[in-house]
């Protein structure tokens, strides 16, 4: 069994206080965390590794996005995609060696602005030329296959609190949905959360630092997700949202995903 865990954590440096505390409660074998917002040589390696945690890899900037996967288990580095085209670190992937040879890739799609139109928001072309680039990408993979990360995108309708009032705001727009979509279909992927978490049921990973009161609100969405090739989606056993962590201090303002493996 192998158990793999996602994270927006919006600061590794600021919040390892709460990486810690997720790591003591739930143990999971490989955590995958987005935007770390620190530069490599910055990243808190021996905190990890005070935790057991003793194989990295890092893909970091300075200030901003930076992705990290950190591990129980044997990894070994096996990718970084500039799906960005520009520089910008948003993807790192591994391979678990002891674990038939299992991918995980790790990555943060850009957020796409505030306007769902590329002619007046480049930031919003930006994001769908990721997606392109991920689906081509997609098109290839030949090995079995984790991806996980923020993709900054809620595709169902009960994936957001509200789907009509949603549907022209950046993360729920026809388009990425469409985006993601063709992305899915490219490789067949399986959606581990919705296979254990079945539409129409209320899922979200995401709530706003804007809410006084995050969970009386309730205003979230399904931004994180955990996406598997088909061969290996029959393997995942166990799938969990950990939105207790919301509630932290100095949360970031996504929880953890976990999906257990029996491999």
């Amino acid at each position: 069994m192998v158990s793999v865990a996602t994270w927006n954590i919006n600061s590794v440096r600021l919040r390892m206080p709460i990486v810690e505390r997720f790591l003591k409660e739930m143990a999971p074998d490989v955590l995958c965390l987005q935007e770390i917002k620190c530069q490599e040589h910055q990243f808190p390696y021996e905190a990890f590794k005070a935790l057991g945690y003793e194989h990295i890899a890092v893909h970091g900037q300075k200030g901003y996005h930076g992705v990290a996967t950190v591990s129980r288990v044997p990894i070994r580095e096996f990718s970084r995609h500039d799906w960005q085209d520009n520089g910008e670190a948003r993807h790192v992937g591994v391979e678990l060696p002891e674990h038939d040879g299992m991918i995980v890739e790790n990555v943060y799609v850009p957020a796409g602005g505030d306007e769902p139109n590329r002619e007046v928001n480049p930031k919003f072309g930006q994001k769908l030329d990721f997606l392109e680039r991920m689906t081509r990408w997609a098109d290839k993979v030949d090995r079995p296959t984790l991806i996980v990360g923020d993709f900054n995108i809620a595709p169902l309708e009960s994936d957001v609190w509200n789907h009509k009032q949603l549907l022209k705001v950046v993360s729920h727009t026809p388009i990425e949905v469409e985006s993601l979509q063709r992305f899915m279909d490219a490789h067949g992927w399986s959606d581990i959360g919705r296979e254990h978490i079945k539409a129409p049921e209320r899922y979200y990973s995401w709530w706003s630092y804007r809410a006084k009161d995050w969970k009386a609100n309730d205003r979230g969405r399904r931004l994180d997700h955990m996406w598997a090739s088909p061969e290996l989606a029959k393997q995942a056993s166990r799938h969990s949202v950990h939105e207790y962590a919301r509630d932290w201090e100095k949360p970031s303002d996504h929880v953890p995903l976990v999906t257990e493996f029996d491999i």
